[in-house]
């Protein structure tokens, strides 16, 4: 009997060794597919932060230089004529760029005269009125653009000279003496009808023209930092 038990023991003993056995084989591939398998991070990368969203107040006074990219001129232009101009460089408030440089302004003629005959400087004012800043338009309130003729003077009163100088000298060829001062005085004569029927200066600012508006109000932007 107990060599029948011995017998039984040591063959369940091999059964267990031989089931033990096939169980590590077969668990070996699984642990090691697990440890080639790539790891995944445990830390996912973070989102973008979405752009935060602020109200810049832009205070009155403030200058907005600009270059025309449209003609205004006294002999052509007329009162409601629009007109366009481009932000030469940002304007910043507190280290923030509030107006970016390239911004569009557009406004319009809001007044023109022409050069007189007698007096009269020819004159032209822009007032704009609409910031456009990318997708967005904001209403502006600044001073007009002003442009304004030189004074002629020193030229009319060369206009009036030279023909009263060759008056004279057509007064002293008829008689001298009498004949000079009527020559003279025909010859300012047609001198003055020379002035007026000359215009005096017109002001024209081509497009690529420089100039200068400032803010009469303060404006409020909106700025994504």
């Amino acid at each position: 009997m107990r060599g029948n038990r011995h017998l039984w023991l040591s063959v369940l003993c091999s059964a267990l060794v031989i089931v033990a056995t096939a169980c590590t084989k077969t668990e070996e591939p699984q642990e090691s597919s697990a440890r080639d398998a790539p790891r995944e991070s445990a830390t996912e990368p973070p989102e973008a932060a979405a752009p935060v969203t602020r109200i810049i107040a832009v205070p009155e006074g403030t200058s907005l230089p600009l270059v025309l990219t449209s003609a205004v001129a006294t002999d052509t232009s007329q009162v409601e004529d629009p007109v366009s101009a481009t932000l030469t460089s940002a304007v910043d408030v507190d280290g923030t760029t509030a107006i970016p440089q390239g911004s569009t302004v557009r406004g319009t003629v809001s007044h023109v005269t022409r050069s007189g005959r007698v007096k009269g400087l020819a004159e032209v004012a822009i007032r704009f009125h609409t910031l456009v800043i990318g997708e967005q338009r904001y209403d502006i309130r600044a001073a007009p653009v002003i442009g304004r003729a030189e004074r002629t003077r020193k030229k009319d009163a060369q206009k009036v000279a030279v023909p009263a100088a060759a008056g004279g000298v057509v007064g002293a060829i008829a008689g001298g003496g009498k004949g000079a001062a009527i020559g003279a005085a025909a010859g300012a004569a047609a001198g003055t009808g020379v002035v007026l029927a000359t215009r005096g200066q017109e002001v024209r600012l081509p497009a690529g023209a420089r100039v200068t508006t400032t803010l009469s109000a303060p404006l409020e932007v909106t700025v994504k930092n």
